[in-house]
């Protein structure tokens, strides 16, 4: 079992979930971020004041799934995610030694 942890822009996160819903993922966790990468922010102007901004927002999404399904999880989440902009995001995936449902005591890949 993986998690695959992605970071993208929040307005593609339909498109990212419906991308997932169509490979059979039945859960995954969202968490609204700030950050920055290589880009390092950018400035706006408002009220013809110019502002830095540091930390862009972004979404992070959490999936845990089965260690077959990584491969086609990246992919889903990539051609959905994509703009071809900077700043569409990252993909991370670690390991997962232990699942457990609370409700039921399912653990490892049921419980997914």
């Amino acid at each position: 079992m993986k998690i695959v942890m992605a970071v993208i822009k929040p307005f593609k996160l339909e498109e990212v979930r419906d991308a997932l819903t169509t490979l059979g993922v039945h859960g995954l966790t969202v968490t609204e971020v700030k950050g920055y990468g290589r880009q390092k922010g950018h400035t706006e102007i408002y009220r013809g004041a110019e502002y830095a901004v540091s930390f862009l927002p972004k979404l992070k999404i959490e999936v845990a799934v089965p260690t077959e399904l990584v491969d086609p999880v990246i992919d889903a989440i990539t051609a959905s995610a994509r703009t071809g902009q900077i700043g569409d995001g990252k993909i991370f995936v670690t390991s997962l030694e232990k699942a457990v449902r609370i409700r039921t005591g399912e653990t490892d890949g049921d419980a997914l």
